[in-house]
């Protein structure tokens, strides 16, 4: 499934419009994680604990999105867009939203 950002797909036109799909996922670190990020934000610089869960979730919910979107009948997702929420001091919602499409090839 191809998935843009952009409105437009090189090559290929859109032939149909399915609408608006998306996938969300809700992570939480455990305690031990938040205590070794907790002690780390200390000291500075980059946190990988919570850089490792955020790459992961945003895999995760595109994963969710091309699903629904594959079972929409569309094989391209665009304008995908991520957003994310904190729910709470622990939880941290990534969703990865666009429009399912029917992309075909352009005659060229």
């Amino acid at each position: 499934m191809i998935v843009v950002t952009t409105e437009d797909v090189a090559g290929q036109r859109v032939v149909e419009t399915k609408g608006q799909v998306f996938g969300v996922v809700v992570r939480s670190r455990g305690l031990g994680g938040n205590i070794t990020a907790g002690l780390r934000s200390l000291m500075g610089g980059e946190i990988h604990e919570y850089t490792a869960m955020v790459e992961d979730a945003r895999r995760q919910a595109i994963d969710r999105m091309t699903e629904n979107a594959n079972l929409m009948g569309a094989n391209g997702v665009t304008r995908m867009m991520f957003d994310s929420t904190e729910m709470g001091d622990t939880m941290t919602e990534i969703v990865a939203y666009g429009t399912a499409v029917v992309l075909a090839p352009v005659a060229g």
